[in-house]
C-alpha cells in the first residue's frame, strides 16, 4: 500500500502531459510536507512519454501511478472515474487535487458523488489545519466578493480543484528520485455506453487566454462594447489576446471566456496591459502574477496602479490610439 496520502491528477494531451500537471505538485508538495507524507500523481492515458513522468518527479512528486491503454487515450469521464475509484479504493489517499480545467471540473464531481466525498471547486489557496490534518480549502464566494474557507472533516478523501496558472511549477531538481507504478489495465473500467466520436470547438473560446504571453484587457472605462476594437487591434499588433474585467463581461461587451479574475480565468503572461480597469481585488487576483503589468487609467488613485510596473494616467481613448499608431510605425506623441 502506498504511503502517499496527497495526490494530484495529471492531464494528458496525446502522449504528453499538459503544463498544469507540473503546476499541481507545487500545491501538493506543501500539503504533503505538512502532513509528513509522500506526494503522488495519477496519470491516465496512453503511451505516456517517460521523460514527462521523470519531469513530474523532478518537480516534486514522490510516486506516480500510470494507467496506460489505448481505451484511455481520450478523456471520457465514465472511464477515468472508474480508474480513479479503483485507485482510491486500493490506496486510500487523504487529499486529491486536480486542475479546474474542463477535465478536472468533470472528473472530480463525478468521483466525489460516487465515493461519496467532499469537493471544493476553484480554490485559490490550500492549507492544512493544525491538530486535525483537515484540508483548508479557500475559494471565492458570493460573486467573488468574499473568500470562504471550507473543510470536509467527516469524509475522505478531501478533494479540491485549483485554477491553472495560479501556481508556478517547483524548480526542477534532477537529483530527486521517485517511484513509477505501472497499474495493470482492467477491462471493467470501460463503460461501453459512451464513446468519443469527435471534438468541436466553439468560435469564441477566449483565444487561449491562459496560455498567451501577451494579454490586453479592458474594463468599464471602455464605455461600450464597440470600443473593444481598440484592444483587438492592439493585441494583434503585440501578438497577444484580448481579456476583460468582470464588469465588461457583465455588461455584455465581450464573452465570458475572456474574463480575468476570481470569477474568470487566472493568467500569467509576460506582458499584461489593463485599459480602463480600476483594479478591484477580484480582478487583481487573476493577473497580478504577470511578469510586466502596464495600466492605463484616468484615475490616478485606481488600485490597478499598486500592482502595475508602468502606469499611465490618462484618457485611454488618447493613449491607446497613440500606442497603436506608434506600433504601426507612425509618429505618435
Amino acid at each position: 500500500m502506498s504511503s502517499a496520502k496527497v495526490w494530484t491528477i495529471a492531464e494528458t494531451n496525446g502522449s504528453r502531459l499538459k503544463p498544469v500537471s507540473y503546476e499541481l505538485p507545487a500545491r501538493g508538495r506543501i500539503l504533503a510536507d505538512k502532513l509528513g507524507t509522500r506526494l503522488a500523481s495519477v496519470v491516465i492515458g496512453d503511451q505516456i512519454n517517460h521523460d514527462d513522468l521523470q519531469e513530474l518527479i523532478w518537480r516534486g512528486v514522490d510516486e506516480i501511478y500510470v494507467v496506460s491503454h489505448p481505451e484511455l487515450s481520450s478523456f471520457l469521464v465514465e472511464n477515468y472515474s472508474n480508474v480513479l475509484m479503483d485507485l482510491i479504493g486500493t490506496h486510500h489517499p487523504e487529499i486529491i487535487i486536480a486542475a479546474a480545467t474542463t477535465a478536472g471540473r468533470t472528473l472530480m464531481p463525478h468521483v466525489a458523488v460516487r465515493l461519496p466525498a467532499g469537493l471544493t471547486a476553484d480554490c485559490t489557496e490550500l492549507d492544512i489545519e493544525e491538530g486535525t490534518g483537515n484540508l483548508l480549502q479557500t475559494r471565492p464566494a458570493i460573486g467573488g466578493n468574499i473568500l470562504a474557507t471550507i473543510k470536509t472533516p467527516k469524509y475522505r478523501p478531501q478533494m479540491a480543484t485549483v485554477r491553472p496558472k495560479s501556481t508556478k511549477p517547483l524548480p526542477r531538481d534532477e537529483g530527486r528520485s521517485g517511484k513509477i507504478h505501472v497499474v495493470d489495465f482492467s477491462p471493467n473500467w470501460i463503460d461501453g455506453r459512451v464513446k468519443k466520436v469527435g471534438m468541436r470547438k466553439t468560435e469564441d473560446m477566449g483565444a487561449g487566454i491562459q496560455d498567451a504571453e501577451v494579454v490586453v484587457a479592458g474594463g468599464r472605462g471602455l464605455k461600450k462594447g464597440d470600443n473593444f476594437y481598440l484592444l483587438r487591434e492592439l493585441a494583434e499588433l503585440l501578438g497577444g489576446v484580448v481579456g476583460a474585467s468582470r464588469d465588461a463581461v457583465d455588461r455584455g461587451w465581450i464573452s465570458y471566456p475572456h474574463q480575468i479574475g476570481l470569477s474568470g480565468k487566472t493568467v500569467t503572461p509576460k506582458f499584461y496591459l489593463a485599459a480602463g480597469i480600476s483594479g478591484a481585488i477580484q480582478h487583481l487576483a487573476g493577473m497580478k502574477t504577470a511578469e510586466v503589468i502596464v495600466a492605463v487609467n484616468s484615475d490616478p488613485d485606481a488600485p490597478i496602479f499598486k500592482v502595475a510596473d508602468f502606469g499611465i494616467v490618462g484618457d485611454l481613448f488618447t493613449v491607446l490610439p497613440a500606442l497603436i499608431n506608434r506600433l504601426k510605425g507612425g509618429k505618435g506623441r
